[in-house]
């Protein structure tokens, strides 16, 4: 998911080649008769991820001018559990703004040349609050959260079940809001009240961002169509609510309030800013975080496809205007939905629910670095894995797998284990899976990509690329400006309020000065290494037996 970020302090030139500069700007390519006006267009977005929030004020050529970012509190209240608290959320958003505005106006801009804000968020990531007063009923749900498993067993179980990816394009497993709302009613005693006394409001991040950031009072309760298609509530060929699935996961419609679905990309439907530096600005562009980072590698056309190596790893493939539903494992998601009649655009996903975030567990739980960054340095220290591979499964193991009972393994320990093959085989963790969405992918769509576009924390390690890069045996491609989660969220309000009307005229955005890391090894050597990983994965399962499937230790 978006929201960590860092620098690799690894330099392999003989690894990676510059493509040729295109003009001095890092992310124009607009031509020039239109530069100059793009330039005098400004536009505010929101980037609330995992682990932080941050702010980013761009031009109309996608040059990002001002940020701010701040990274909040993680809670563990239990092994497997994971939650942010709802206020912290929202004031880190406005603290983001605040500070990033001063920064644009010290630069000698004026807040009324922002003409539009668009929001991303972390998706899935689930909140309830009491419609009446607007306080939160629980602490905000986390998509990585695993606690669900035990529901997600018996819902599987149920009249209907094998049904329901036809309809949503998920499946059942512990990622979606669904089920993490089936555990707030069974275990929190004031959302089951709030629901049976119809004063329940149910919303992932973006939801309740908006209905904050419009003061409460307006009462503006919505949801785009990217965010809607996380849930397992909407029905991915008419992107409403179903009441098939509502009756799936029992939910009385009369007894909680859902948010209201909405293109990605409108001039009303998500209010405006009620407070702060910005105030009264218009905001007209929502996406969830994996969707606004496909948007921002302006990856508009069918085949086309990223990878985002934040806290998770999200690969998204543009399938076009109808869903294809996978039968290897992966996703069908909305990519996006522009409106003014435009047909909605969808995506295959494959989601790892582990990347960034294992550094962090490196960095916290071991102590192997003091900086995520320097994970680089270390596995550079060694030649090679050593014969290490680290299964990340510390929320089990998303797409293409889907295995709730894996935990994170590591193989190969002997005396001869160093730091370094550990750091090693963490940064190929993330690679391995990213190849065994990419022959999934090829399964369910009938063709190869050729190229992988990459963005992310974890996309700025050379030597991550790099290995990228030899598993996957095509090159990997690496903008110099990696904000593209955050200039997606700009680009859908840029939309709505007109300072583009075309596709084509983005088709250059952020192309200028890009990195390509070709594949370096042997197919053969890049075909043992991943059939060391296949085997690990087989290895790791069954970690937990069905008695202990409540437990996590």
């Amino acid at each position: 998911m978006a929201g960590s970020s860092a620098s690799s302090e690894v330099q392999e030139p003989a690894r990676a080649h510059d493509d040729k500069k295109v003009n001095e700007n890092m992310a124009s390519g607009v031509p020039k008769q239109k530069e100059e006006k793009f330039k005098q267009c400004f536009i505010g977005s929101i980037d609330q991820g995992t682990t932080s929030s941050r702010f980013v004020i761009f031009d109309g050529t996608g040059t990002p001018i001002a940020s701010h970012q701040i990274e909040f509190k993680q809670m563990y209240p239990q092994s497997g559990w994971h939650e942010h608290d709802p206020y912290e959320l929202v004031s880190s958003v406005e603290k983001c703004i605040e500070e990033a505005t001063k920064s644009f106006i010290s630069q000698g801009h004026s807040t009324a040349d922002i003409k539009a804000i668009g929001i991303t968020n972390q998706r899935e990531t689930t909140v309830l609050w009491d419609t009446q007063t607007g306080k939160p009923l629980y602490n905000a749900i986390a998509w990585p959260d695993t606690r669900t498993k035990t529901i997600v067993r018996e819902l599987k179980d149920r009249k209907g079940a094998s049904d329901l990816q036809d309809i949503c394009g998920l499946p059942l497993s512990t990622y979606p809001s669904s089920v993490k709302l089936i555990w707030l009613f069974r275990n929190v005693d004031t959302v089951q009240k709030a629901y049976d006394e119809r004063r329940l409001s149910f919303g992932t991040v973006d939801t309740w961002l908006l209905y904050n950031l419009n003061g409460k009072e307006k009462n503006i309760h919505v949801t785009d169509a990217t965010n809607a298609s996380r849930t397992m509530f909407a029905n991915l060929y008419n992107i409403d609510y179903d009441d098939a699935l509502l009756k799936f996961f029992e939910l009385d419609r009369d007894k909680i309030k859902l948010p209201e679905i909405v293109p990605s990309s409108d001039p009303e439907a998500f209010g405006s800013m009620a407070s702060g530096p910005l105030k009264g600005i218009k905001i007209t562009g929502l996406l969830g975080d994996q969707s606004a980072a496909l948007v921002g590698q302006c990856g508009f056309s069918p085949g086309m496809a990223k990878n985002t190596y934040g806290t998770g790893c999200f690969l998204l493939y543009n399938v076009g205007e109808k869903p294809v539903i996978s039968t290897h494992g992966l996703l069908a998601t909305v990519a996006y939905d522009f409106g003014a009649g435009r047909k909605p655009v969808y995506a295959l996903e494959g989601s790892i629910a582990v990347a960034g975030s294992a550094v962090q567990f490196l960095k916290k739980n071991f102590g192997f670095i003091d900086e995520s960054h320097k994970i680089s340095d270390l596995a550079s220290t060694v030649k090679d894995n050593g014969g290490h591979v680290f299964v990340t499964a510390f929320s089990g193991l998303f797409a293409p797998y889907w295995i709730d009972d894996a935990k994170g393994t590591i193989f190969g320990i002997t005396q001869y284990t160093e730091r370094g093959h550990i750091a090693r085989a963490t940064l190929e963790a993330t690679c391995f899976q990213t190849k065994a969405i990419l022959d999934a992918m090829e399964k369910d769509s009938g063709h190869a990509l050729s190229e992988l576009a990459v963005d992310g924390g974890m996309s700025n390690s050379d030597l991550c690329m790099q290995t990228q890069a030899d598993i996957i045996g095509i090159p990997v491609d690496r903008p110099v400006m990696r904000e593209t989660t955050a200039l997606g969220a700009a680009i859908a309000a840029g939309f709505a309020v007109g300072i583009w009307k075309e596709f084509d005229e983005l088709k250059e955005i952020n192309r200028a000065d890009r990195t390509l890391f070709e594949p370096q090894i042997s197919m053969d050597q890049s075909a043992k290494m991943y059939g060391k990983w296949t085997k690990a994965v087989e290895m790791c399962k069954g970690w937990l037996d069905s008695s202990e499937a409540s437990d996590d230790f």
